[in-house]
């Protein structure tokens, strides 16, 4: 048989050898069992036997109430948790009637400005029983509590609140810029958190660390993990540094990967996630609680991997990531749906996104034993090889001063555009193929879109939504919100005037928009401009 005339290699550009044995892999019986340190097989015992992983759709369009009828749907449908989409407005901290905010709202996810949205995103679903995760960044916080304060006046206790809110704000400097104010008081607002939530919400996950957006920018699956635990490792020294004990606040820490098309690569890289990070909270960290040695994790499909043209091949893509995720151990998972190249899916779309992760879980088997692929040649050398190499970025990241030194001076960004133009140039060149788009094309070898209903969003849906954040603001005590945001002015103005997150949510009750809590921050920290990379 002839070999191809192209290298064989990951879809990170690592080479692969043609047979894996032994001398390629660690002693078999080093590798541990499911459930116990350093958890390379999964942080639970039974894995899926007696638990299945979170489903998770991602869904936000238009106004809170035609999202709210999203949610009730994929709940009836068999989805066990939550995912809010943002629109871009939200996500940057404007209310939906900010000059900046004109033709973006509702259009990438759902618009956010005031208490009385998040009440009618979240209208007939009791936040007291079910799982929420946001998406949302710069403005974290504060979309947290407006979380809190619907659930407050839904009658709920903040102590059963569960679920996750992003708060990434390190890989929005390094990958996905949804940024609101620079590094350092990003890093004092969600330290507060931190401390607000132990008190207060203490089943609520207070970060999703996140190496989605840094892969789907252009990185290798050594650069996500790598530049993601690097970024959970400061979250951590951060609220040690604020007076916390370790495990106070890691346990309810959690991460975001993604699964791309690479099945082997993706299933290897979150073996080796779960085992650095153990080591490193057991043995730099000095963790004394399990829970905070153990790396949980959401994983979404891979968003890039999803083309226009022969659009229903992406059902295929996405049930090939989707398994490496199931494999790989993931806690919770997010189905794309085939049409998000062209729009917020459709009804039909995500209901099939929806049933892949069925199928997986109820047809496939797969789940009856926990790392089902433990102990390949192929599956353990790939595990090591991908933790060797993170931990040399772990070096280089150290090497410059952490990562806001590195962050500031470009070093993410640019191993980012480099791995990027490295793919794009193997895409160029034939030696990856990308099915539908650089082969298999069609009859006449042209690769074209396929047409195929794409939701809509109304023109008026705007003006409407601006007309009612504008009677928001006139219906409210104004005194009492002023005086609600002079207290945020004043906690942000100095390091201990007290907990931020506590100002928050008291000034989400004294009817705040999300704009206005946010223009305070922007005005006492200052705005972030991206260095200049080569």
């Amino acid at each position: 048989m002839k070999e191809r005339d192209v290298p064989f290699t990951s879809l990170s550009g690592e080479p692969i050898e043609p047979v894996y044995g032994p001398d390629q892999a660690p002693d078999l019986a080093d590798i541990g069992v499911p459930g116990a340190y350093p958890f390379t097989r999964g942080v639970h015992e039974s894995m899926y036997r007696s638990r299945l992983w979170t489903m998770r759709l991602f869904a936000g369009f238009g106004t809170a109430s035609e999202t709210n009828e999203r949610f009730r749907y994929l709940l009836s449908q068999g989805q066990d948790g939550l995912s809010v989409a943002f629109d871009f407005p939200t996500l940057m901290g404007y209310d939906s009637d900010h000059e900046r905010s004109l033709g973006e709202v509702g259009r990438c996810g759902v618009a956010i400005s005031t208490l009385q949205d998040m009440e009618r995103l979240f209208e007939e679903i009791p936040l007291g029983e079910v799982s929420t995760s946001m998406t949302i960044n710069g403005p974290a916080a504060v979309l947290l509590a407006m979380y809190v304060a619907a659930a407050d006046n839904q009658g709920a206790d903040r102590r059963q609140l569960r679920g996750t809110v992003q708060n990434d704000i390190l890989k929005e400097f390094q990958a996905q810029h949804a940024w609101l104010v620079p590094p350092e008081p990003a890093l004092r607002i969600i330290t507060d958190m931190f401390r607000w939530c132990a008190e207060e919400a203490p089943q609520w996950n207070t970060v999703s660390i996140s190496g989605y957006h840094i892969r789907e920018a252009g990185s290798t699956a050594a650069e996500e993990l790598a530049f993601t635990l690097a970024n959970g490792r400061e979250y951590v020294r951060r609220g040690i540094a604020a007076g916390m004990d370790v495990d106070d606040f890691a346990p309810r820490l959690s991460f975001f990967f993604d699964a791309h098309l690479d099945f082997f690569e993706e299933i290897a890289k979150f073996r080796a996630a779960r085992r650095i990070w153990a080591k490193l909270m057991r043995e730099e960290f000095g963790a004394q609680d399990e829970r905070s040695w153990k790396l949980r994790f959401h994983t979404q499909t891979a968003g890039v991997s999803l083309t226009a043209q022969q659009p229903e091949n992406n059902i295929i893509r996405t049930t090939l990531e989707a398994m490496a995720g199931v494999l790989g151990g993931t806690q919770s998972l997010h189905t794309n749906s085939m049409d998000e190249t062209f729009a917020l899916p459709t009804e039909k779309a995500a209901l099939i996104a929806l049933r892949t992760q069925q199928v997986i879980a109820h047809e496939s088997e797969v789940v009856h034993t926990a790392d089902p692929l433990g102990g390949s040649w192929f599956v353990e050398a790939m595990t090591d090889r991908i933790e060797g190499q993170a931990r040399a970025i772990f070096d280089e990241i150290e090497d410059l001063g952490g990562v806001v030194p590195a962050i500031e001076g470009g070093y993410f960004q640019r191993r980012i555009h480099r791995s990027a133009r490295r793919y794009q140039a193997a895409l160029e060149s034939g030696e990856k193929q990308i099915v539908g788009v650089t082969c298999f094309t069609g009859e006449d070898g042209e690769a074209e879109e396929t047409s195929i209903p794409t939701l809509q969003i109304p023109a008026d849906l705007e003006p409407r939504q601006c007309e009612r954040v504008a009677a928001f603001r006139a219906e409210r005590d104004q005194s009492a919100c002023e005086a609600a945001l002079a207290e945020v002015r004043r906690r942000a103005q100095s390091s201990d005037g007290g907990n931020l997150m506590e100002a928050f949510v008291a000034a989400v009750h004294a009817h705040a928009t999300v704009g206005e809590i946010c223009d305070v921050l922007r005005a006492e920290f200052g705005v972030f401009h991206e260095p200049a990379v080569v």
